[in-house]
């Protein structure tokens, strides 16, 4: 898991502790995440500074790729994050949210014709999320 890369941390959870405020959770994908960075979550397009990061309830200089962490955000509500949002620096490369994209799809086991039209439920990373096939290219 590269540090070179842009900052990415999909959310597991989001956390109201009392006397902290909102703290995100997730593990660091890619880069690097430090206290004063301004992230933004996408696809929400909010952007916030860290206050804080806290893995095993031990202050970090700055979590890598692989670190569980939670990190504290300022003015933010518990109620406009959730699971699946992904944290990224907002000065390099930050997320964004897609309304569509292309994908290669290895459909393991279905019974029945998969066609244009079809609405699976998408997991990517902690997204759980209903999309529509609205073209198939080709089948291999």
């Amino acid at each position: 898991r590269p540090t070179d890369k842009a900052l990415r941390l999909p959310l597991q959870d989001v956390y109201k502790i009392g006397g902290i405020g909102t703290v995100p959770v997730g593990r660091v994908e890619t880069g690097i995440l430090k206290p004063g960075t301004i992230v933004v979550f996408a696809p929400a397009n909010i952007t916030t500074e860290v206050k804080s990061v806290e893995m095993h309830h031990e202050a970090l200089q700055e979590a890598v790729p692989g670190d569980n962490v939670g990190f504290n955000v300022k003015n933010v509500s518990v109620k406009e994050l959730r699971r699946g949002y992904v944290a990224g620096d907002s000065k390099n490369n930050p997320p964004r949210g897609a309304a569509d994209f292309t994908a290669q799809v290895i459909v393991l086991n279905h019974p029945g014709q998969i066609s244009n039209g079809y609405t699976p439920v998408l997991d990517c990373h902690t997204a759980h999320i209903a999309c529509k096939f609205a073209e198939i290219k080709e089948k291999v």
